[in-house]
């Protein structure tokens, strides 16, 4: 029996197996007396299930309040004993200074000292449960590890609910699960994109009803194994003990969730990757913002993981910092968006997309903007329109891009954080028929992570046309100019993109050691091209999109992009007057 159906078994004769344990009525028996009864079925039964639907150790929480001043657990001190459910004292893993090459893969910019690390309070939760963290860490780390034999218990699951809780860790990721119940298989052979872990994952990252969350994060370069020589790294048979890339981080699958309400908030800040799972990653609430100097949403075994999206308004900056590359959503198998409002930005300065997977890039609902500087297929057997608009010259970031009907309604609008010259855009309400594309100076309706609804109004149109549609392969290339106008403001971030906080207690102008440099206004990465680059020039490996590389190109100049089927391509798109 799996542990959904476990779930909703209901323990049948409760209190008579509470009387044969203590033979106490139920009128008579104290509340701890209950508790100690019911663990001992839990013990000899491995999941009593409550009245109330919920294990014991669910309908329990562990209460974690994390300060500077110290770490409370359920209110008391927390335990530096090893065997306690959570505990204070392990000491962090880290990339450290002054090693030689038989240590590890990582660079100058990756070492940390021994007193940076030590400044650092490592909270384990070493048992299964549901923990609520509250409060503010300024030099910390949330570790989940239950054992190297929890992989293949189902039992071994963590609910870890995020409730107005700020971590920073300056060393390496600020919440990092290293073993709980991994509920899928890394076997290619076996490997589908139908693949969802809300129920089964063994760990769950779960945003409280109207919390503000932060997590400051950096990462791990690779460690060698102990006993490592020069000769194993010259072979190239040096193995990993440690590699950890991202702000959070999980060895295994794990689920991000809201609760009821769905009004929970994550900001991510990541000196490397934002969030990175090594198997499967689920997402379906809250509203998530990350900030990355790579990927901002990564998921790593080749040919197998597949980051799930069913609902939540997330939206990744993969140009954070001074970061050279990075795709906005990233995963070495397939990416399934099955609801949602998701905003995915490739870095501005590198060859990268919005969306990017191995496997294939499946759109069956919600609404997606990703952008970037190369378009990664979007599968044809997606349930969802989309188009793809291939741009003439790069599109600022920021830049606000109107879709209106042929009667002069305005369809959609968005605007990316980064630069662009590749978009993909999908949404319920494109349907067949026709429309015509804008640049505006500014649209009156309600945004949220660079997607605008409830439109009423908008100013300042230019209107875009295009001479080339795709007829086979990915056809699009970088950009070939200049900037079109109709954009925000130089330094200015469209309302309504989610800023990123510095760390509470931070000297202001100051960034945790480790975090990358480059000042960014209101949370946006400024968007610079690589140094010495004149403006209005591609960077260096950017490919030219040829006059018939990729496209049919047409006669004239068109209008009217129309919509008809699952994929629709443009290509070739500037400013009508200018073509």
């Amino acid at each position: 029996m799996n542990r959904k159906n476990r779930m909703r078994w209901i323990l049948r004769g409760t209190a008579a197996a509470w009387c044969a344990a203590g033979c106490l009525g139920m009128a008579q028996e104290t509340e701890a007396q209950r508790t100690e009864v019911l663990e001992t079925e839990i013990a000899g039964k491995g999941e009593t299930i409550l009245e109330s639907g919920k294990t014991a150790a669910e309908e329990h929480e562990t209460e974690i309040i994390i300060s500077d001043d110290g770490i409370l657990v359920d209110g008391e001190a927390a335990s530096e004993d090893t065997e306690a459910a959570v505990y204070v004292g392990a000491e962090i893993i880290y990339y450290k200074e002054g090693q030689d090459e038989t240590y590890g893969a990582g660079s100058k910019k990756e070492e940390h000292s021994e007193k940076d690390a030590a400044r650092h309070t490592v909270i384990t939760i070493t048992k299964p449960g549901t923990y609520r963290v509250s409060g503010t860490l300024a030099a910390g780390q949330i570790a989940v590890d239950l054992g190297e034999d929890a992989k293949e218990d189902e039992a071994a699951v963590v609910n870890l609910i995020l409730d107005n809780a700020d971590i920073t860790c300056e060393v390496a990721p600020a919440i990092i699960v290293y073993h709980v119940y991994e509920c899928g298989s890394d076997d290619t052979e076996e490997a589908t994109k139908d693949v969802d872990v809300t129920d089964t994952a063994g760990f769950h990252l779960i945003l409280a009803d109207g919390s503000t969350n932060t997590v400051n994060g950096s990462h791990v370069a690779k460690i060698y194994k102990e006993g490592t020589t020069a000769e194993d790294i010259e072979n190239g048979e040096a193995k990993k003990a440690h590699k950890y890339d991202a702000a959070i981080e999980s060895n295994m699958s794990f689920s991000i969730d809201a609760q009821a309400e769905g009004s929970g908030q994550l900001t991510v800040n990541a000196d490397n990757e934002g969030i990175e799972t090594k198997l499967h990653m689920t997402i379906n609430g809250g509203t998530i913002v990350v900030n990355a100097n790579d990927d901002s949403i990564n998921a790593s075994e080749d040919g197998v993981s597949v980051i799930t999206i069913n609902g939540g308004t997330i939206f990744c900056d993969s140009g954070y910092g001074d970061g050279d590359e990075g795709d906005g959503i990233d995963s070495n198998g397939w990416i399934v968006i099955n609801d949602g409002k998701i905003t995915a930005c490739a870095n501005a300065r590198s060859q990268d997309s919005g969306l990017d997977s191995d496997c294939g890039v499946y759109i069956n609902g919600g609404t997606v903007l990703a952008s970037g500087h190369m378009y990664d297929e979007i599968s044809a057997d997606s349930a969802q329109r989309f188009m793809v608009l291939g741009f003439q010259e790069e599109v600022e970031e920021g830049q606000i891009i109107v879709l209106e009907d042929t009667d002069g309604a305005v369809r959609s609008a968005f605007c990316a954080a980064n630069d662009y010259s590749i978009a993909v855009y999908s949404t319920p309400e494109l349907v067949d028929g026709d429309y015509r594309l804008y640049l505006a100076d500014s649209v009156e309706g309600d945004l949220s992570g660079g997607i605008y609804t409830n439109i009423t109004d908008c100013a300042g149109k230019v209107q875009l046309s295009y001479t080339g549609t795709q007829v086979g392969g990915m056809g699009f290339g970088g950009p070939q100019g200049g900037r079109e106008p109709g954009g925000m403001p130089d330094g200015e971030r469209p309302e309504g993109i989610p800023n990123g906080e510095k760390p509470e207690g931070m000297p202001d102008g100051e960034k945790p050691e480790g975090m990358p440099d480059g000042e960014r206004p209101e949370g946006v990465p400024d968007g610079e091209k690589p140094e010495g680059m004149p403006e209005g020039e591609k960077p260096e490996e950017m490919p030219e999109i040829s006059q018939d590389g990729g496209f049919d190109v047409t006669a004239e100049p068109n209008v009217v992009f129309s919509v008809s089927g699952l994929q629709n391509f443009f290509g070739r798109i500037a400013a009508a007057e200018n073509i």
